[in-house]
């Protein structure tokens, strides 16, 4: 297939004075496709784009129902396709056929594009070394692991550092303070260091309720000071705005899931089960011991 560039080339070459043999070989065409573009004077994009078909090969089949569509979606834009179509299979029996569901979906797609609701923006956040981390509590009971025969319920307490994704976690059995408390003093010590800020979604273990002139509980607050942490809590129903630790909430248990498809049943032995796990993504020999003063 000829590319615009190559065309451009051809030009170039003939514009230099150059033979139509010497022009096509520097373009890499052949002679006789040089002598179509040379005559043409166009480009191959722009002969493609006069190809194009600007019309509908068959007409709209849902045209005429297209109002009534409309109508419930303007009352409740979640409405899917297929249980639209299938209201509309039901109202008016034989008139559309399965194959045409996808059909439907397309335009519900392109309705939605052009005339649905304003959907929420979000913006990338930019991340830098030493300066957040993120923590919260994940439910791990979805992969039935049980101890001897017995299932083991259980949370992990996630903590990651936002820019290197270092992360490191407890396993605990409810989102109370001492969970918390324990699991991110066991992050503070494994890694080494203590970053900036430390950022959390609004555990009632560690955040006030928004009547209260305080924003942390006195414990948390007291957790916090003594690591001469920064708190930060995130806004109400916005669990993207924890974002890093939610993601690696999916990694993890992916990976743990994997493991026990390997394992070949996610039956665990009689014997104490593992309390924590880390991951670094840097050299150990960049840390430091917590402290306020030294922090990484």
């Amino acid at each position: 297939m000829i590319t615009d560039n190559q065309v451009k080339k051809l030009k170039r070459e003939l514009h230099q004075d150059a033979s139509l043999e010497t022009a096509a070989a520097q373009a890499g065409m052949d002679p006789k496709t040089a002598r179509k573009y040379r005559a043409l004077d166009t480009l191959p994009s722009e002969i493609k784009a006069a190809r194009v078909r600007e019309w509908r090969t068959r007409d709209d089949p849902f045209e005429e129902v297209w109002g009534t569509v409309e109508g419930f979606l303007e009352i409740n834009p979640g409405l899917k396709a297929k249980t639209l179509f299938d209201h509309l299979q039901r109202s008016d029996p034989g008139r559309f056929s399965d194959g045409q569901l996808r059909t439907f979906q397309r335009k519900m797609k392109f309705w939605r594009a052009t005339k649905g609701p304003s959907k929420e923006i979000y913006f990338p956040q930019t991340h830098h070394p030493g300066l957040l981390s993120q923590s919260d509590f994940t439910c791990m009971n979805s992969l039935g692991v049980t101890i001897a025969g017995q299932p083991f319920n259980h949370l992990i307490y996630h903590y990651v550092l936002s820019y290197s994704n270092w992360e490191t976690g407890t396993i605990c059995f409810s989102e109370s303070f001492e969970s918390l408390s324990e699991g991110l003093q066991h992050a503070l010590w494994t890694l080494g260091g203590v970053p900036q800020a430390h950022q959390t979604d609004r555990l009632t273990a560690a955040v006030n309720k928004p009547d209260n002139p305080e924003e942390f509980t006195r414990m948390y607050q007291g957790l916090l000071d003594h690591y001469g942490l920064i708190g930060r809590r995130i806004n109400s129903r916005c669990a993207h705005e924890n974002g890093d630790v939610e993601q690696r909430h999916y990694r993890f248990k992916d990976a743990v899931d994997q493991a026990l498809m390997l394992r070949g049943a996610a039956t665990l032995p009689p014997v104490q089960p593992m309390r924590s796990f880390s991951r670094s993504c840097f050299p150990s020999s960049t840390v430091a011991a917590p402290s306020a003063s030294g922090k990484k």
